[in-house]
């Protein structure tokens, strides 16, 4: 459905920065205004561009047995699945306890990848307004393989060359920004999935430069308005440049009364803190002998079929460092769901965050969407054991769906690995009561916006859906009274 654009805001009171003064909220709010054409590039020839860049490279991803790994193996006593070098990462086991939810305990691989990456997207001022440089950037688990990324997307193995390829274009603007005149517009670190990462984290910014760059032909400069476009569309912006975006500090529209919560910032972090002070016990074990786990030629996969897979994949890419590898990937087993629910308070937008917990996480648990989950992984539970509020969303008519597409996850490391992100008002029935049920909380953008800018509060999937909103991307529903007692 189209979004109106969002009102562009007169400049605001500056925020001192060194010796300059710059309005940042307010220059990312104009850059997100502008949906159809920046500079450069229109909106609409984006989608010919990256098919463009596609036809200019060879890619090709073919599955192979473990047998055909080249560099990895099977680590002796353990079974871990690791790299001759000892870098990149290693594919181990995990033995999780926690004290929610219909699964208490459980064993699974998890990849453990203690390197901090570096996600970063490159900004610069054109006719006034604010671009960011985004790569066509190749990964082997994305469906469509090529996919609008962050400026730079490296790994620390592989910016410090352990595979001897090429140099990361632009990687020093991260590395060393004030060398090149650079501002910091946002830098924290982020977690990963936490529920395939073992404590997995990367530094995800936003820097500003005044240097005169031409891009590589990989590489396109697009305003924050045309990236909101953009995510409307299915596999078209990759999740690296999703969680990088939602730590811009976007400022709403003046006068506008949505920065204005239900409940504190205060009351929202003590609520999370109880959350957190919940048991969650993680410890890495064996990948061999997990319980319900077996390896084959091909594939270690539980038993039962269900949640996901390791499989190997040989890759040959034409635009990357290296031009060919071959390294395991973690497949699952369905299609997911990410997904807000909205109401308004008092005609404030909300959205309902829970508490989730992720074993791979390092605090065990973040704020993530109202229902994330692969519903098919739930369906022989009993209805009170499934995630709440997955029939509101699955079930939800055309007309309260504010946002919907399909988006991939970390190409890098996952095949196939797709999430249906959804933001859906919720309906006039008490099924979503406005007095929020355990492990979950209303929250307003602005408040989710400011815990993004800090690392380990919002957790991957919730990251993509701020974006969403912070972008102009989602529709914004009519303000209606609810018959229960709140707004929808």
């Amino acid at each position: 459905m189209p979004a109106a654009a969002p009102a562009v805001p007169p400049a605001s009171p500056q925020v001192q920065d060194g010796a300059d003064s710059v309005d940042v909220p307010g220059r990312l709010a104009r850059s997100a205004a502008v949906t159809e054409a920046g500079s450069f590039m229109r909106t609409s020839e984006v989608a010919g561009w990256l098919a463009e860049r596609r036809e200019a490279h060879h890619f090709a991803v073919r599955r192979i047995p473990f047998a055909g790994l080249s560099g990895w193996s099977f680590l002796p006593g353990t079974g871990n699945l690791g790299h001759h070098s000892g870098r990149f990462f290693t594919v181990e086991g995990l033995r999780a306890a926690v004290d929610r939810g219909p699964y208490r305990d459980w064993q699974q691989p998890i990849i453990n990848q203690p390197e901090v990456g570096i996600l970063g997207i490159l900004a610069k001022e054109f006719d006034g307004l604010l671009h960011f440089l985004m790569q066509a950037k190749m990964e082997p688990g994305n469906p469509n393989l090529l996919q609008l990324s962050p400026t730079v997307q490296a790994t620390r193995s592989n910016y410090t060359k352990v595979h001897r390829g090429a140099d990361v274009r632009y990687l020093e603007r991260f590395l060393r920004p004030e060398d090149g005149g650079g501002r910091v517009l946002a830098d924290a670190l982020q977690s990963e999935h936490g529920s395939w990462f073992f404590r997995k984290s990367n530094r995800n910014m936003i820097v500003e430069t005044s240097d005169e760059i031409v891009p590589h032909e990989d590489f396109c400069w697009l305003t924050l308005g045309q990236i909101g476009e953009l995510l409307r569309l299915d596999n078209v912006v990759n999740m690296d440049a999703r969680s990088v975006l939602a730590g811009a500090p976007v400022a709403r529209a003046p006068g506008s009364t949505d920065t204005v919560p239900v409940r504190s910032e205060t009351q929202l972090l003590s609520w999370f803190a109880a959350e957190r002070s919940d048991y969650v016990k993680a410890e890495r074990v064996p990948l061999d002998g997990l319980d319900g786990w077996r390896r084959g030629p091909w594939a270690v996969e539980r038993e039962d079929g269900r949640f996901f897979r390791v499989v190997a994949v040989a890759v040959e890419a034409g635009s990357r460092e290296v031009g060919g590898w071959t390294q395991p990937l973690f497949e699952p087993t369905g299609r997911g769901i990410a997904a807000f629910v909205t109401r308004r308070f008092q005609g404030v937008p909300h959205v309902l965050v829970q508490a989730r917990v992720e074993a791979g996480l390092y605090h065990g648990v973040e704020l993530a969407p109202t229902v994330q989950c692969v519903p098919e992984n739930h369906a022989h539970l009993a209805p009170e054991d499934r995630p709440r509020f997955l029939d509101v969303v699955l079930s939800a008519p055309r007309e309260r769906i504010r946002y919907e597409a399909v988006h991939s996850e970390e190409g890098g490391r996952f095949l196939n690995a797709e999430s249906r992100y959804l933001i859906v008002a919720a309906p006039d029935t008490p099924e979503v009561p406005d007095t929020a049920p355990p492990g979950f909380h209303w929250a307003t953008v602005a408040q989710l916006g400011a815990l993004a800018r800090h690392g380990y509060y919002l957790n991957v999937q919730a990251r993509s859906l701020l974006t969403v909103l912070s972008t102009g991307a989602a529709d914004v529903a009519p303000e209606h009274r609810s018959p229960y007692g709140g707004h929808s």
